[in-house]
This record gives C-alpha cells, structure tokens and sequence, in this order.
C-alpha cells in the first residue's frame, strides 16, 4: 500500500484543455470519492490515475515512484468499471483468474487468491457459475473480486453501482464499505451521487469543469462549504439561496450580520424551523408537498418568486396557496458572495 500524490495534472485534447492543474495528496488506506456534475473531469482523472489516459502535464506518483511512463498493468491498481466487463463464456472462477493467468502466477496462488476473494463477497457458491446466470449484483461483486485477487496497492470504482436498482445500490454500497474496512487499502471511487459520496467517504474531491473546488471530510464540506457550488452538491435537498429582497425584515437583522446586495444566504432545508412573526426569516407560499413519512419536503415560493424547500418533521397543516413562514435554526445560515459564490466568513 502506498500514498497517491497529484502535482499540476493536466489533461488536453488538441486545443481543449479538460483538466487544470490538479493538486491532490491521497493518503495510504483513505476512501477518496470524486464527485461531481457530468463532463466535470471525475472519470477523465481516475483513468490516468489508472493509466488508461495519458496525462498532458505534471506527475502522479505512486508511493515514491512517478507513474507517469508506467503502464497500466505494472501500477500497482485495480479498476471496478460501471459496466461488469465479465466474459460471458467463462465461469466466475475463470473471469476472477483470468489476470492472474495472463500475469502467469502459478495455479495454486490463483486458487488460493480467487478462494479467499470469493469468500469476503459472499460469491463462493457462484465460482462454477457464468455471468448470464447472476444478477446484476452478484456480477459487481465478481468484478470487484477480478480487482481484489491482483492484490493491488490502489482501488478505483467508476460509478460501480450505476447499473444497479435503489435496493441493490444501497446494499452492495454497505458491501463496500465493509471490504475497504477489512481489506484497508486505498480506494478511490468516482460518482455523481452525492448520498454515495458522503456515506462512503473518508475524504471527498469535489471536481467542477475539470478543477478541484474543495477537498475535506463529508461532515467539512456540509457544515463549512467553501462556495455555492460545493454547498448546493453537497446536502439533499439542496441548499437554499436567498438574496437581500428575499428575506423579511426581522431575517435581515436576526442572522448576526449585515445582509448586503452583493451577497447571498444559504440555508439547508433541514434548517428551516416553523416561525411566529417575531422571527419569521422567510416566506414563502405553499406549492406542493412531499410527504415520505419520516418527514415532509415542503416547495415553496418567495414573494420575489424563488423557489426553497423546507424539510420538516410533519407536513403542514395550511392548504395550498397558504404563506407560510420560517425562522431558522441558531448559526446554522452560511453567506457567500453573490458574484464569485465564494463563502463568505
């Protein structure tokens, strides 16, 4: 196992330039998402960590060794893709070898490498199976147990659970987590959902159009976003926006600062508290409400016309088209400057 390290990583095609001096330091046994919107890079940067991109400029370093004229196969990693890649005409036994035989390791090494794999996914009783005869599940799991055999120094999952239905995703999530808990070695996993990045995380990279907009702990990036854009990816719903005009005027005083017009406030729906006019923040008028049970999602509409979301315990008991209002939960606002979207302290 090793440290990772990214100094200035650059990526172009022709003219276009996709990745801008990417600085990132990886530490031995971390669980590292890339997250982000699509086209923001994530995928492009865990391939030439891989070695399955060239880079255009800077280094990726491996350990103490610099990566960049290493291929793919003499990395020291092992790549989960989104789609399976299993070979339909081989058994799952065969499928998990099969590196291991092109790497001409010896039979009894592939027994028993493939043996213990199968048995940390729980799939020993699928090794005399083909693909075609699992589901789609039990085939992430035989391309995660391809990975495991080769021993590798670093992980890389690329949206692995893409091809999965909402229960299966959340349980071959928690498989996951399980198997870097017991197997301790660095992983790095690229998604778009950022539910799989905050519950999976030691440490997330949060990429936009090729750059790194924050690095830090799921608990770092929800409680202290470094800008708009890392506030409202992070948190589900996401974070609410609300300028100057939008707030009432017992809001524009009971935040603790001076609410400008260069400047926006965020608020997380989960934030919100039922108001009395004495310390109502904002208004808003009812337009739907989801009610999942556990808590209600309530849409709602500003005078200015933008729209907000509050999570609340109960849903309302207004009809639709009622203005309702909404105090705050004490420190919990976080403000940024309106043009760049940088937080503001």
């Amino acid at each position: 196992m090793a440290n990772l390290t990214l100094r200035n990583v650059r990526k172009s095609y022709g003219d276009v330039q996709v990745m801008h001096g990417v600085d990132l330091d990886i530490i031995d046994g971390e669980f590292v998402v890339f997250v982000g919107p699509s086209g923001c890079g994530k995928s492009t940067l865990l391939r030439m960590i891989a070695g399955l991109e060239e880079i255009s400029d800077g280094t990726i370093s491996i350990g103490d060794v610099v990566v960049n004229e290493v291929a793919a196969s003499k990395r020291g990693v092992a790549m989960v893709f989104q789609s399976y890649a299993l070979y339909p005409h081989m058994t799952v036994y065969k499928n998990m070898a099969f590196g291991l035989k092109q790497a001409k390791t010896p039979k009894a090494e592939i027994k028993r490498r493939v043996t213990d794999a199968a048995e940390i996914l729980q799939i020993t009783d699928y090794l005399d199976r083909s693909p075609r005869n699992l589901s789609g599940g039990q085939r992430q799991r035989v391309a995660i147990g391809r990975a495991i055999v080769r021993d590798p120094e670093v992980f890389l999952f690329d949206e692995p659970l893409s091809n999965l239905d909402a229960a299966l995703r959340v349980q071959t999530r928690l498989e996951i987590a399980r198997l870097h808990e017991r197997l301790e070695t660095t992983m790095i996993y690229v998604t778009h959902d950022q539910v799989e990045a905050m519950t999976l995380a030691d440490k997330i990279v949060v990429l936009r159009d090729g750059r790194i907009e924050q690095v830090g702990s799921p608990i770092d990036l929800y409680d202290r976003p470094a800008n708009a854009f890392v506030a409202q990816f992070i948190g589900s719903p996401k974070m609410n926006f609300f300028s100057s005009g939008d707030l009432t005027a017992t809001g524009r005083t009971q935040l603790g600062r001076e609410i400008t017009a260069d400047m926006e406030v965020g608020i997380r729906p989960e934030h919100f508290t039922l108001a009395a006019p004495d310390n109502t923040v904002v208004e808003g008028t009812l337009e739907l409400v989801e009610n999942l049970g556990e808590y209600a999602l309530v849409h709602l509409l500003t005078a200015s016309k933008v729209e907000f979301i509050a999570k609340t315990e109960q849903p309302p008991s207004v009809p639709k088209g009622s203005v309702i209002g909404f105090g705050i939960k004490p420190g919990l606002a976080h403000f940024f400057d309106a043009s760049s979207g940088a937080r503001l302290v």
